[in-house]
């Protein structure tokens, strides 16, 4: 006998989750294939560290937790978390973004051991192995416009812009030059060579995937960068593969959320009409 009352709440959620992405503007999230089990030690610390994350984002813009790792813990156990908000938004976006993302953590990445979601505002991570400091410069999401500049000292604007941003040695950066304009920034666990070789990377990663595209983003593992010609920032054309994945995630929701409504509602009919 199917229990509609717990059927439903799955589709709330569904309907939840599909509607923050829309308005949190979602960039990418990834979870690992790992799955713990419920009412562990893990989940336990997890529970403990979600809050912390939400409780410190009220104070500062980046911060980063570790539960569990005691000596006298299972490695199983152990929990590393962080979050990080972009540097040019205030602490009550930035509290409102963490508290959006850890919110969403059960639904995107349930019962994973590790979670990364990045959203426009913030990042929130989580892992059961200690990644803090480590550097990785492992692409992660990429976009650019299809619009393309063949002009050369737009090109030229654009290359000045990306040097500036890749000479921040911590936290976030912007630069501008006539119309082009940009901003970059590493997580707050990067030393400041980490920083600069991960910003190198982006630079290098934005020149061959987008070429002359007028607005590009690159996010690696611990540092991302971003420029646009004036205009093009807030409604930018998406034309790179990475980029559809996102819309593709919302399509799949969309058709999940479309056929589990159209499903109950036909039971629905049929129990109302055999009453």
């Amino acid at each position: 006998m199917f229990k509609f009352h717990k059927f439903s709440s799955d589709l709330f959620l569904f309907f939840t989750f599909f509607s923050y992405l829309v308005k949190s503007n979602i960039i990418y999230y990834g979870c690992s294939t790992e799955k713990f089990k419920p009412n562990t030690p893990f989940e336990t610390n997890l529970n403990s560290l979600l809050p912390l994350l939400v409780s410190s984002s009220s104070q500062a813009l980046y911060n980063s937790f570790a539960i569990g790792n005691d000596t006298n813990a299972s490695l199983e156990s152990s929990i590393y978390g962080l979050y990080q908000c972009r540097g040019d938004v205030s602490t009550p976006v930035c509290t409102k973004c963490v508290e959006g993302a850890v919110s969403q953590v059960e639904v995107v990445c349930p019962y994973s051991y590790s979670a990364t979601l990045q959203f426009d505002e913030c990042l929130v991570r989580f892992e059961n192995s200690d990644f803090f400091g480590k550097l990785d410069t492992s692409l992660r999401f990429k976009k650019c416009s299809k619009s393309v500049s063949h002009d050369a000292q737009s090109l030229k604007r654009r290359d000045d812009v990306l040097i500036e941003l890749g000479e921040v040695d911590q936290g976030f950066r912007v630069s501008s030059s006539g119309p082009i304009e940009g901003f970059s920034q590493c997580l707050g666990d990067l030393n400041s060579n980490d920083c600069t070789s991960c910003l190198v990377e982006a630079i290098s990663k934005l020149k061959s995937i987008c070429g002359s595209s007028e607005a590009g983003d690159v996010f690696l593992d611990q540092c991302y960068m971003r420029y646009w010609a004036s205009g093009y920032y807030d409604s930018p054309s998406r034309s790179s593969e990475d980029d559809n994945n996102v819309g593709k995630t919302i399509a799949i929701i969309v058709g999940v959320v479309g056929g589990v409504a159209a499903f109950i509602i036909l039971l629905s009919l049929c129990r109302k009409s055999k009453g």
